[in-house]
């Protein structure tokens, strides 16, 4: 791990925090590499269960390092704009819950990063932008075309992408933005409390209830209903199933193992 991120694991939640404070944690190439390698690591790791995603100093991220945008070949940039991407499909796809802690700007690819995630918990004096048509570039850059449409509407998101103005954390929040705002001195204990909840659930349950969400996004009802028969049957079949009937029987806490 370099020092542009910072990594801590317990109790299966894996806290990973982009460190670049004086820079409000814009995202180089270093950062990118370094979050796409934790990322890796993480959908493979069974001990982690739960990733939250949060940002050290006064913002979560500002987006991309503007110091990056220098002369390039055509194919150089194609390489890169996709690059930047990997964090955010790693997100989406791995099969574990994965919760943005945001405070401060949440502007261009840090507000791409966030939307990726399963859970965005804010602070209330937090700010949103995609501010990329004042750089003369397209306003879906860093995942912004296919995430804000999905989650506040067309409308709602054509105004974000196409004047780039910044949306305030009520606004935020009342049009589905982000999943809760809070006290920014009761974030972490809120954060804390869902990852722990995240965590305690069979994991296969997760995953499949993840998938059967992101997959229902672009497919019509009968290819959604034929996955939920395929989840709940494998399901059904599990060891944490079994666990999580006798522990209700029993009125106790169930014990899932991953099986």
């Amino acid at each position: 791990m370099t020092d542009t991120l910072k990594s801590e694991q317990r109790d299966g939640v894996l806290r990973l925090t982009l460190n670049r404070p004086d820079k409000l944690n814009a995202i180089d190439e270093a950062l990118l590499e370094a979050l796409i390698e934790a990322l890796e690591r993480a959908g493979r790791d069974p001990g982690t269960r739960v990733i939250v995603l949060a940002g050290a100093g006064a913002s979560f991220c500002a987006g991309a390092d503007i110091g990056q945008m220098i002369e390039r070949t055509p194919a150089d940039w194609d390489r890169i704009v996709d690059r930047y991407l990997d964090p955010i499909r790693l997100i989406a796809g791995m099969g574990k819950p994965v919760i943005a802690r945001l405070h401060g700007n949440v502007f261009g690819g840090g507000l791409g990063l966030a939307m990726a995630c399963d859970f965005r918990i804010a602070s209330d004096t937090t700010r949103y932008c995609a501010p990329f048509v004042k750089l003369a570039l397209a306003g879906c850059d860093m995942s912004a075309g296919y995430f804000l449409p999905r989650l506040i509407g067309l409308g709602r998101a054509t105004d974000m992408m196409m004047t780039a103005r910044v949306v305030e954390a009520a606004e935020a929040e009342a049009i589905g933005l982000v999943t809760r705002i809070l006290p920014e001195a009761d974030l972490d204990a809120a954060v804390d409390a869902l990852a722990e909840q995240q965590a305690g659930f069979a994991p296969r349950t997760t995953a499949f209830t993840k998938a059967a969400i992101r997959r229902s996004l672009d497919r019509d009802m009968a290819a959604e209903f034929d996955y939920e028969i395929f989840a709940q049957v494998q399901c059904l079949q599990s060891a944490d199933h079994r666990e999580g009937v006798a522990a209700f029987r029993e009125r106790r806490k169930p014990v899932f193992t991953g099986t």
